[in-house]
């Protein structure tokens, strides 16, 4: 089992696996043989991301980031806390827990698992609660991975237009520059960036629920890496001349592979306990909350950009 998991891994490094089959090939393995590293797949899984997004700011130019996020600014906001109201009202219909319910919206509002993780200690939510989001969100994001390029190019979205929806429309932060680097290198820089700037809202989106729950204080998860990420972007915008263009381009190429390794990673801890743990009210809750999301945002940008 251990040879088979470093073979693909081995595989998954070379340029003929794109990030979609990374995945495919990490769930193969899931489903197949397990996965004989779950604990420590989940830790890298982390680390390895944002290593890899932070590494994507080196091919930015600031300019275009803030164009960027200065476009995705006020569907951030208002998708976000839509997304929040649209999925208590969700929950309430299919009289599912609260928090579990809470969690599927944060996580469907803003950027999948971390936006869970941070929530869940500030409504304090217990172990299984935070399993059934996780799952359902999980499996939503390998679904997106595959299902948003081939609508994407079924629309002839352009690349700015599809880097939003898929900021907006996608979970994880994985599995949006997973989808956005099959469609292209500029749907890839708009879609990170958007994203990222959807992910500074953790924190007051944990207060938010905090207040509501009425907890003594709520652990925010302060996404740093996220600040690394602009100031990768800053040196390459005002210091493109330091060091060899060649090397930059080896950056990116590096970010690229250590994506498509996260998502190999992400398909190999998506087990079948995972599956059995998400119960089908939440998981209807969380696929309507994420249509209705996709649809909008979708119209959005075909309508508004």
């Amino acid at each position: 089992m251990k040879i088979i998991f470093f073979l693909l891994l081995f595989v998954c490094l070379t340029p003929f696996v794109s990030p979609p089959m990374a995945l495919t090939l990490g769930l193969i393995l899931s489903f197949t043989v397990g996965n004989p590293y779950p604990a420590e797949t989940t830790k890298t899984t982390k680390i390895l991301l944002q290593f890899s997004v932070v590494l994507l700011g080196f091919g930015m130019n600031l300019s275009e980031v803030a164009k960027a996020g200065k476009q995705g600014i006020l569907f951030t906001i208002a998708t976000i806390f839509g997304t929040l109201a649209i999925g208590y009202l969700i929950g309430k219909l299919f009289k599912v827990k609260d928090k579990t319910s809470s969690l599927i919206s944060s996580g469907t509002a803003i950027c999948g698992g971390s936006a869970i993780a941070a929530v869940a200690p500030a409504i304090d939510a217990d172990s299984e609660e935070i399993s059934v989001s996780l799952g359902t969100v999980f499996i939503l994001n390998s679904v997106a991975l595959f299902l948003f390029p081939t609508i994407g190019h079924a629309l002839n979205l352009s690349q700015n237009q599809f880097g939003i929806w898929a900021a907006i429309a996608i979970h994880d932060t994985s599995s949006v520059v997973g989808a956005a680097q099959s469609y292209g290198a500029e749907a890839l820089a708009i879609a990170t960036t958007v994203k990222l700037t959807r992910a500074l809202w953790i924190a007051p989106v944990v207060l938010l629920f905090s207040f509501f729950y009425r907890g003594k204080s709520a652990k925010i998860a302060v996404p740093y890496f996220i600040f690394l990420f602009l100031l990768a972007t800053v040196f390459r915008t005002y210091a493109p001349t330091i060091i060899p263009i060649s090397l930059y381009d080896s950056l990116i190429m590096l970010a690229k592979k250590g994506l498509t390794i996260t998502l190999f990673l992400i398909g190999a801890s998506l087990s079948r306990e995972t599956l059995k743990t998400v119960g089908v009210k939440p998981f209807v809750q969380g696929v309507l909350l994420w249509i209705l999301i996709s649809i909008v945002s979708l119209w959005a940008v075909l309508n508004l950009l």
